[in-house]
């Protein structure tokens, strides 16, 4: 680690949000010291002991800056030098209008920039209680996986059970074991390069027949203390969906609008999308299918699907449990605990989801800190940005039921945003809220930006 007279802030896992949190502080001029308890201790979902390992999909979903929150996110990442999305850029893999990038490459980027800061330190240890009392500033990013110690820590402090859901993890197959007799490369409405996606068709029999074979399938039994868990609703099982309504997969992941069959010039009844899913084209993940469906009961079911009957699988889907604060009633604006203000929390342990919004809160605690170390006054983004929205709803947005409960993980959304001045709908009222949102992120971070016309 560099010299410097400065103590350091401790960041605890070295996920996305908390490798971005690190950066952040070396960036400021803050050191860091980044405790990551990988491969000392394992998790149910990850693989590997390198950081920012994705350990689900591979897609950081749509980078569309003009029109989609999730884009915009991406572009204010990129104008607050945010590593994740350097790595994401440099990593990206065809997929359409969404950015998908190789997990392998994008870890591997991200450790190798973390590992060469002079102002960062990594230790492989896990951290397995409550940051001692003489780190008078520590960032807990966790995630959905925080090992039992210190979830339970954290639960005596606050005086209050961590909310817990069920997450589910996609399959991936080997390219080369998929017929493409059967099956067909094109883009949603020719979007992106407009052969992006790897599309197989089913006929209203196959669909029928699938959807008998997803509710029938053995899955995976939950232990005695984990029946009572939610699922997230933005990633649910798919025979959890088809439980819903046999037609529920058809307005889900397996619609078929925008998509033509090559081989009868028509739309199929149903179809099946695998995304590419490593920068060598040979891997591909069958697109929201994550699954709690056992081993065994995965392969027959899948290979149902035309052109996956020979289907080699490099993964199959698997199930973990996620767990998140009751942050709205437990942290202050600037993400600290109300219990002990020395310790912040960052990423998916907050309650947002998705690989950018942890990232993207892992941001803001890394600045936060970095300024709180420098004696300035953490600087707050705008309402009207993504930070700000997501930083807003977890913070005190979020309405609680009843019950005085009831927060829930959110994605980065147009409905964070305060309302716009001027009364639009639709596109245009997209598209003004992603100007806004970009306007105000540049004004807060002093940029002076060129007339656009």
């Amino acid at each position: 680690m560099a010299k410097t007279t400065l103590a350091p802030v401790h960041v605890v896992g070295g996920g996305l949000a908390g490798s971005e949190a690190a950066w952040q502080l070396a960036r400021a001029g803050v050191p860091a010291v980044l405790h990551e308890m990988r491969p000392l201790r394992g998790t149910e979902a990850h693989h590997t002991d390198g950081l920012a390992e994705l350990v689900c999909s591979n897609s950081l979903r749509s980078d569309d800056s003009e029109s989609n929150a999730v884009g915009v996110l991406h572009e204010e990442l990129r104008r607050c030098g945010s590593l994740v999305m350097r790595a994401a850029d440099a990593r990206r893999v065809p997929a359409g209008s969404a950015l998908a990038v190789d997990r392998d490459g994008f870890s591997a980027d991200v450790q190798v920039a973390i590992e060469g800061e002079p102002l960062i330190e990594i230790r492989r240890e896990e951290i397995a209680g409550l940051p001692p009392a003489e780190w008078d500033s520590a960032i807990i990013a966790t995630g959905p996986l925080t090992a039992p110690g210190l979830a339970e820590a954290i639960r005596e402090l606050t005086g209050a059970q961590s909310l817990a859901f069920f997450d589910a993890i996609a399959p991936i197959v080997h390219g080369d074991s998929i017929d493409f007799d059967k099956a067909w490369k094109q883009s949603r409405y020719d979007k992106g390069d407009g052969a992006d996606y790897i599309n197989c068709p089913l006929d209203r029999d196959g669909y029928e027949a699938f959807i008998d074979a997803l509710i029938a399938g053995e899955k995976t039994e939950f232990k005695e203390w984990e029946k009572d868990t939610p699922y997230f609703e933005g990633c649910l099982p798919i025979e959890v969906m088809a439980e819903r309504g046999r037609e529920t997969l058809r307005f889900g992941p397996m619609k078929p609008v925008g998509l033509t069959d090559p081989r009868t010039g028509g739309r199929a009844h149903a179809v099946v999308q695998l995304r590419q899913d490593n920068a060598l084209g040979t891997l591909f993940n069958i697109v929201g299918f994550q699954t709690k469906l056992k081993y065994g009961e995965q392969a027959r079911v899948f290979r149902m699907i035309p052109g996956l009957e020979k289907a080699e699988f490099a993964r199959l889907g698997g199930i973990h449990r996620n767990t998140f604060i009751d942050s709205p009633r437990l942290l202050d604006g600037t993400l600290r605990l109300h219990a002990r203000p020395g310790l912040r929390f960052a990423g998916q342990i907050t309650g947002v989801e998705g690989y950018v919004e942890s990232a993207a809160i892992g941001l803001l605690a890394g600045r936060f800190a970095a300024a709180e170390r420098l004696e300035n006054a953490p600087e707050m983004p705008p309402a009207t940005t993504c930070l700000g929205a997501l930083l807003g709803h977890i913070t005190g947005g979020h309405l609680a039921d009843e019950s005085g409960k009831g927060f829930q993980p959110m994605n980065v959304n147009f409905g964070l945003f305060p309302p716009l001045d001027v009364r639009k709908r639709g596109r245009d009222r997209k598209q003004a809220m992603a100007r806004r949102a970009l306007d105000d992120l540049d004004a807060w971070l002093g940029i002076e930006r060129e007339a656009a016309e």
